[in-house]
């Protein structure tokens, strides 16, 4: 179990880092340590204030078809860049883009360590 979390904990690093790479109102300022704090927090913040957002939103998410769900996880981002110095997102669309990457790879790739841990 903890190998399991250390590993979508590592995912979650890469999606952040992809996202900081490709979105350019998305920037980390710090190395891989500051990405390793930046996902720890994010996923908290996912964890806590996450589903909170998700259920008050639901009516939306479901009037839209699910692209709703896009801009509560880019609030999530933006929730965690005001909670952290080292993460900064310019604006609505970077942090929607910015959460539309993070969603993208975060989901092949814990798809692909599922994947490999049940060999």
């Amino acid at each position: 179990m903890v190998l399991r979390l250390a590993l979508r904990w590592l995912v979650l690093v890469l999606a952040i880092w992809l996202a900081a790479w490709i979105v350019p109102g998305i920037q980390v300022s710090g190395g891989w340590a500051t990405y390793l704090w930046v996902a720890l927090l994010f996923g908290l913040v996912n964890a806590v204030i996450g589903p909170v957002l998700r259920v008050l939103a639901f009516p939306l998410t479901l009037l839209t078809l699910g692209l709703f769900a896009l801009v509560v996880n880019a609030a999530l981002v933006g929730i965690t860049a005001k909670l952290t110095v080292h993460l900064d997102v310019d604006g609505f669309w970077a942090a929607v883009l910015g959460a539309l990457v993070i969603s993208i790879v975060s989901t092949v790739l814990n798809r692909v360590v599922r994947d490999v841990g049940e060999d």
